[in-house]
């Protein structure tokens, strides 16, 4: 190796200290002429524990007392959780860990707390949060994450007429770089507007090629009626969901990835149509993710309106630190409250 090769070598190792770590996989590598890793081997799970865990997620409450004798033995009633669904690759996240993820926009302070503070304050409040969760649930190990909404329905056409901006690549390069600081992972979330995930997941496929970044996409903001973002709620269908997951498996398939994590955010019943048509798949894991905000009860109302009685696999909850107490001595739930929902949601976002 020439010295001028060196030189670039350590450079790239300063700045992009990521693409020597064990996980790192796909062109970015190829792009920097770094040769790509050998294949990771993620350790086998033991599915006793795993089948174990969606037990406990699920929180079903016990069975009826046995009848007296003479009485007739009361029918427990059926329980939709936990999933029926293929047991994930190895390398799983979910469930044997709980994701704890700060959500937002680098460009605005007022779409979440991932872009609301300066970025070692952001990531501090996010380690109290996780740390939160640790003591309330010690059985189950935090992953940190950042959730990022790399592509954000606008009030306006844009140049391609399609009510959406597709952040920077510089931009994901940064909450990138943000999220090792932790140990975390990323979610690159997709707001289409009036473009669709066939056009918009191949443009970060480059990321979701690497073992640490995963995918959110949002149905609020996909606007099958033609209209602008904001001014109805949008939707997803079972065929949308089944697009995501096909394109996921597609990518951990060829790249030798553990499975991808997709959060679909939800918070009425137009949102996700056909729930009963979404295809479970080894590579991927779904999240069902309560993204309703207000006072407790709503949320909860929202939570059994809508997530409990439409099982797909995994749940979500969405914490607003500030559009959850806009009422007058109104708090945000703690852990140990959500702790006790049925299902217990595995991946909980603040925004």
């Amino acid at each position: 190796m020439g010295a001028g090769a060196l030189v670039l070598t350590a450079v790239v190792f300063f700045v992009f200290p990521e693409l020597f770590s064990s996980g790192f996989t796909s062109e970015i590598a190829g792009e920097l002429g770094i040769k790509k890793e050998k294949k990771v081997l993620y350790p086998p799970y033991d599915k006793l524990v795993y089948d174990t865990k969606l037990l406990e997620l699920a929180n079903n409450p016990p069975p009826p007392p046995q009848a007296e004798a003479g009485q007739a033995p009361s029918a427990p009633k059926p329980n939709p959780w936990p999933v029926a669904a293929p047991y994930p690759l190895n390398g799983a996240i979910l469930p044997f860990k709980r994701v704890v993820a700060y959500y937002g926009n680098l460009y605005s302070k007022k779409m979440g707390a991932l872009g609301e503070y300066p970025e070692e304050e952001m990531l501090a409040r996010l380690l109290a949060e996780v740390k939160k969760w640790e003591a309330a649930d010690p059985k189950t190990p935090v992953q940190p994450a950042l959730h990022y909404i790399a592509v954000v329905a606008q009030a306006s056409p844009g140049e391609a007429g399609k009510y959406r901006l597709r952040m920077p690549e510089s931009e994901v390069n940064k909450v990138l770089a943000m999220a090792e600081k932790v140990d975390g992972i990323v979610f690159l979330d997709v707001q289409v507007g009036l473009s669709n995930l066939q056009s918009e997941l191949p443009a970060l496929e480059k990321y979701l090629k690497l073992p640490n970044v995963h995918l959110g996409i949002d149905p609020e903001f996909s606007m099958k009626s033609g209209k602008p973002p904001g001014k109805v709620i949008g939707t997803f269908d079972a065929t949308d969901v089944n697009y995501a997951t096909e394109y996921l498996a597609k990518v951990v398939k060829e790249n030798d990835l553990p499975p991808k994590i997709l959060v679909v955010h939800r918070f009425t019943g137009p949102m996700v149509t056909n729930y009963k048509l979404i295809r479970t798949r080894p590579e991927v894991q779904i999240v069902m993710h309560m993204d309703g905000w207000g006072p407790k009860a709503k949320k909860i109302g929202t939570h059994k309106n809508f997530i409990y009685p439409q099982p797909v696999q995994f749940t979500g909850f969405k914490i607003f630190y500030k559009n959850d107490t806009k009422e007058a001595g109104t708090v945000v739930f703690s852990p140990a409250e959500l702790l006790k929902l049925r299902p217990i949601p595995i991946y909980i976002q603040y925004q």
